[in-house]
């Protein structure tokens, strides 16, 4: 599909929208998204076909062939997704604080939209229907940069989201997708006065890509070298099924586990608790200490000596590594070199050793015997979410849409003046 219709002055047309937006009612929005959940799965051959075409051109052994990778079945998952956010409540106009000064001036703080959201992702064209009702919700306007990937099939989402704005008589440009190439993505980090705040979604090298490169304020979400340290005092049959659901539960996404670390003192439980990986064909390369307890125990083409290299790594693959520690302080210690601060797994029965491990680990997400693959917004009650946040400022974990939403003072008087 064509792109050359996109809007070359799509800053100002972006800031024009979002202006707009902020009179439009929760009713209508609501009206829009359903409506989009009914056009996506109407229009979903035409998604499918554009589809195919991004997926003839990616390798099916790519673990992001299943990101990349669009169905019916899943249409009409993202279809449901949308309604449910129809569903939620407005984070808009919300009374955060309110006072009354002696001067008898009332001041007010309420919640409002960012404004203009610019988004950088890779190959999950679903992210743009995700993006799109998340924004329309909070009343932002968002401005897509796909991967050139997906790229033909986010033109044919935005075609369909474009379509629905139309029918409701609202702007085309409360979405814009960018171009597919480098020079799009630079325009974007570099539209200052025009984009409020960047959100990248995706691997390790884009976020830091973007947060190196940006001049808009970025929020950075999606890479998670996520472990699971088996403690001393764990749980064997809970520890496989954690492991087990971490690793190979979906593994091309930021969630899933990359390295199992173990006390050595249960080592011996090693092969158990790595038993059930092996049905999945998942490489794992282990230390020196873990190999020993795993060679003949674990299928020889599946066992890797560990290096360095294998514990700073987000896999998004059938593959984990295995770290041996002496003590949870030990387990602290890796996580805290090797970490990016998404999610970070405890499988104890010891209170102490949990409580040390969940107040010292520092993290968006921290679990006691629960997988990691929990951590997102639908999951976590919040409906749906933008992205998990890795930083502190602003927001941290699954990103819902209160997270979307900044505020300002309204500020109400009667002719007071300052002396």
């Amino acid at each position: 599909m064509d792109t050359s219709t996109i809007q070359t002055d799509w800053k100002k047309a972006a800031v024009l929208a979002s202006r707009a937006l902020n009179l439009v009612t929760d009713e209508t929005i609501n009206q829009v998204l359903l409506s989009l959940a009914d056009e996506a799965v109407a229009q979903s051959d035409i998604i499918l076909a554009e589809n195919a075409k991004d997926l003839a051109k990616m390798d099916k052994a790519n673990p992001m062939f299943d990101r990349l990778s669009l169905s019916k079945e899943r249409i009409a998952g993202i279809a449901a997704d949308i309604r449910n956010v129809a569903s939620l409540s407005s984070p808009l106009g919300k009374l955060l604080s309110e006072t009354e000064r002696p001067n008898g001036m009332k001041i007010s703080k309420v919640t409002v939209p960012f404004g203009v959201v610019g988004i950088i992702y890779e190959a999950r064209p679903n992210v743009s229907f995700d993006v799109f009702s998340l924004c329309l919700k909070s009343g932002n306007v968002c401005v897509l940069k796909g991967g050139t990937d997906a790229h033909n099939s986010n033109v044919a989402i935005v075609q369909v989201i474009k379509s629905v704005l139309a029918k409701f008589g609202l702007d085309e440009n409360i979405v814009t997708l960018l171009p597919a190439g480098r020079e799009a993505t630079a325009e974007l980090m570099n539209a200052v006065g025009f984009v409020d705040v960047i959100i990248p979604r995706g691997g390790k090298g884009l976020i830091d890509f973007v947060r190196d490169n940006s001049r808009i304020p970025v929020i950075e979400t999606g890479a998670g070298i996520c472990h699971t340290y088996f403690d001393e005092f764990g749980d064997v049959t809970k520890g496989q099924e954690i492991i087990f659901n971490a690793k190979t539960r979906r593994v091309s996404v930021c969630n899933s586990l990359d390295c199992l670390i173990i006390n050595e003192k249960r080592l011996v439980d090693l092969p158990k608790l790595c038993e059930k990986l092996a049905t999945k064909n998942v490489i794992i390369y282990a230390d020196v200490k873990a190999f020993t307890f795993l060679n003949g125990k674990y299928p020889k083409e599946l066992l890797e000596h560990a290096g360095e290299e294998h514990f700073d790594i987000e896999f998004l693959d059938y593959k984990m590594s295995v770290k041996t520690v002496e003590s949870i302080q030990n387990a602290v210690d890796h996580i805290a070199t090797f970490g990016s601060k998404h999610s970070e797994c405890i499988v104890s029965e010891n209170e102490q050793n949990i409580a040390y491990f969940e107040k010292v680990v520092d993290a968006a997400c921290i679990y006691t015997n629960v997988s990691t693959a929990f951590t997102d917004g639908a999951q976590f009650g919040m409906g749906a979410e933008i992205g998990i946040s890795t930083q502190k400022l602003h927001a941290r974990g699954p990103m819902a849409l209160p997270e979307l939403c900044s505020y300002k003072w309204i500020v109400k008087g009667n002719g007071q003046t300052r002396n």
